[in-house]
């Protein structure tokens, strides 16, 4: 059924309910004219009068109370229904959709989600973790988090923090190996290259040079595509790998992890947080989204300042 048709339905419906016209066009915030004319347009389509009208009354004809007594269920039902999704979307309760890359995001989103949790014990979140490029509008997302070097488009989206991507080892590798004193210097070292989960394809590892972030090719001595054992065979002291600041800032500040070639370390890539319209959003939403800018936007936690970089790599190369 046409927009107009329904509107005119209820216009009719509304006009018998206040016994006028003008009345009824008042309810619905439409002018006098504009009932009148979707009245008339209304009896036009049907090929039958449903009111008789003079300036002070109105009354039903006999087609119009057949109409009206069949119609009104279905407009009654229509404004439950209306009713409903008004009140659910004010609610916070009921299921959130979110998704997310798979790598290295899992420890980023659980703080916030417990703390959602314990805040709007009526809401179940839904999470869905996956490296792959989704559709957002395909795969019913309410808000969707996403590593890129720009903005979705299509949404809004609001960066985050940036991603920073550290050269690592333990000072048990060093002490082993010694410290790269340049990019060239890699190529005789062990170290770690991620594979793609999706592509199977070895990633290069991301680096700045002169203030344009390269791509470097590194022989790797182990690759993996799970960004957790990459992390721990780093760890192991096996190998060095390119890690990102979310999972290596918290090891670079107990000291089991040094950042090396800190001036090459590129930060190009942030993570964003991304959702449809705010003035649709159901209040669920609205609450998750605004916990997500508050506990992450700039997270120290997860970023390392550039004074922190250069004095954990001064003090490794030291102690090796």
């Amino acid at each position: 059924m046409a927009i107009n048709e329904l509107r005119a339905i209820a216009t009719f419906a509304k006009a018998v309910e206040l016994g006028s016209l003008r009345k009824a066009a008042n309810a619905q915030g439409i002018s006098p004219q504009a009932a009148s004319q979707a009245l008339a347009q209304l009896e036009q389509h049907l090929g039958v009068r449903l009111l008789h009208r003079t300036t002070r009354n109105i009354a039903l004809t006999e087609e119009g109370q057949q109409f009206l007594e069949a119609a009104q269920p279905a407009l009654s039902a229509l404004e439950r229904a209306l009713q409903r999704v008004r009140t659910t979307k004010d609610e916070n309760s009921g299921p959130l959709r979110i998704v997310g890359p798979s790598s290295i995001f899992p420890s980023v989103l659980w703080p916030v989600i417990e703390e959602f949790c314990d805040l709007y014990p009526d809401i179940q979140p839904d999470v869905q973790l996956d490296d792959r490029i989704g559709n957002w509008v395909e795969d019913r997302v309410d808000v969707g988090f996403r590593i890129s070097s720009q903005a979705e488009d299509g949404v809004i989206a609001r960066r985050l923090f940036p991603l920073q991507l550290i050269i690592c080892a333990t000072p048990e590798y060093l002490a082993r190996h010694g410290a790269p004193d340049s990019l060239s210097d890699l190529a005789m070292h062990h170290c770690c290259v991620f594979r793609h989960p999706g592509t199977g394809r070895l990633l290069p590892w991301w680096v700045k040079v002169n203030d344009e972030v390269i791509s470097l090719d590194v022989p790797p001595t182990l690759s993996t595509n799970n960004a957790d054992l990459e992390i721990e065979a780093t760890l192991s002291g096996r190998v060095m790998g390119l890690l990102a600041g979310v999972s290596a800032a918290r090891h670079i500040r107990a000291g089991t992890l040094v950042p090396l070639l800190t001036t090459h370390m590129s930060d190009n890539k942030s993570i964003f947080v991304y959702y449809g319209s705010r003035p649709a959003q159901p209040a669920r939403v609205r609450a998750f989204i605004d916990l997500t800018v508050q506990r992450l936007t700039n997270s120290a936690e997860y970023v390392l300042s550039s004074a922190e970089l250069e004095t954990a790599e001064a003090n490794g190369r030291s102690s090796r």
